[in-house]
């Protein structure tokens, strides 16, 4: 990729017109550099307004990520971190999981402000653009074995709701096992994935996607209701603020969970449920779907249902959960 593409990108963030020769004249380039650049830009699925005489801008204004923003909002476990922030990465989980496995330090966060092959449960793709979304990836490291961490992205939703609700996003809920929903509408997904043996010690690569500002062209591309803190909220956070907050809330939820596992936080994860004691349809590997009732999540993490052949035991690579109607 050209090296001024993101330079470029952050220079029109404010949304307003730069006429190529404008830019051109602040990075001390031919104006035939910029039209390479932006072109660039939009091989990445950036969307540009061209105007002749006006110039280029982005559709709406933009906040990209900011180290020192992000640390501050941390706060006082800031200097956990090892934060790592990058314009444009396929996956931020599959980098991790790469550096991870080369050995990359404890409480390591990437992030991207474009994310192309962004992935969710299940194999599906996460849809993202440029300011669309926040997604970044923390590398944990356990002393337990894989074994011990059953329950870990119900954790990991406690924290995410404990932040977003900090953050003034009130009405914000879980649904088992790794999605966060605004009035059964998407509003962020969790992805997790494991390296270690099943005794000795592990990691785990917690990776999040948030919806920020979804435009029409992305929101066509998702096969399920989705929303985002735009529509949700008349002053939505700073992206570098609420990554802060949300890795703040991660921290202590992830030490609070290695040291009592999920179950000292599983009465709060049933609070959050969206569908606790709800009709719901079961969507089966094998193309059956089962209705039943949700019970709870035992200690373990494991959606507890009640069905005609008594309370049944579902773990999250088994099914796929939605709200059931009559």
């Amino acid at each position: 990729m050209n090296n001024l593409t993101f330079p470029i990108l952050r220079l029109l963030a404010d949304g307003r017109f730069q006429s190529g020769e404008e830019i051109a004249r602040h990075f001390g380039v031919t104006r035939a550099t910029v039209w390479n650049a932006l072109k660039d830009a939009e091989a990445l699925g950036v969307r540009l307004f061209s105007v002749r005489g006006r110039g280029y801008r982005l559709p709406e204004p933009i906040h990209l990520l900011e180290h020192d923003s992000v640390l501050a909002a941390i706060g006082e476990q800031r200097s956990w971190f090892n934060l790592e922030l990058h314009d444009h990465l396929e996956s931020t989980n599959a980098y991790l999981m790469k550096q991870a496995t080369g050995g990359s330090a404890h409480a390591t966060c990437v992030a991207a402000s474009l994310q192309t092959k962004g992935r969710g449960r299940r194999g599906r793709a996460w849809q993202s653009g440029l300011g669309a979304s926040l997604t970044f990836s923390l590398l944990w490291r356990f002393q337990a074995g894989a074994a011990a961490l059953s329950g870990l992205s119900l954790a990991v939703g406690v924290a995410l709701i404990r932040a977003l609700r900090a953050a003034g996003v009130k009405d914000a809920q879980l649904k088992w096992p790794n999605d966060i929903l605004v009035h059964q509408h998407k509003l962020a997904g969790i992805l997790i994935e494991l390296q270690g043996d099943m005794e000795g010690p592990s990691a785990a690569v917690i990776g999040v996607g948030l919806n920020l500002r979804l435009p029409e062209h992305v929101k066509r591309n998702i096969d399920q209701a989705a929303t985002d803190l735009q529509s949700l909220m008349r002053h939505p956070p700073n992206p570098s603020e609420l990554l802060g907050l949300l890795l703040r809330h991660l921290a202590e939820v992830l030490n609070e969970f290695e040291s009592n596992g999920f179950e000292k936080l599983r009465v709060e994860w049933t609070e959050y449920h969206a569908y606790h004691q709800q009709q719901v349809l079961m969507l089966l590997p094998d193309g059956r779907q089962q209705q039943g009732t949700v019970m709870g999540v035992a200690p373990d993490g494991v959606l507890l249902v009640e069905t005609t052949s008594g309370i049944q035991r579902f773990s999250a690579g088994e099914i796929s959960l939605r709200g059931y109607q009559a």
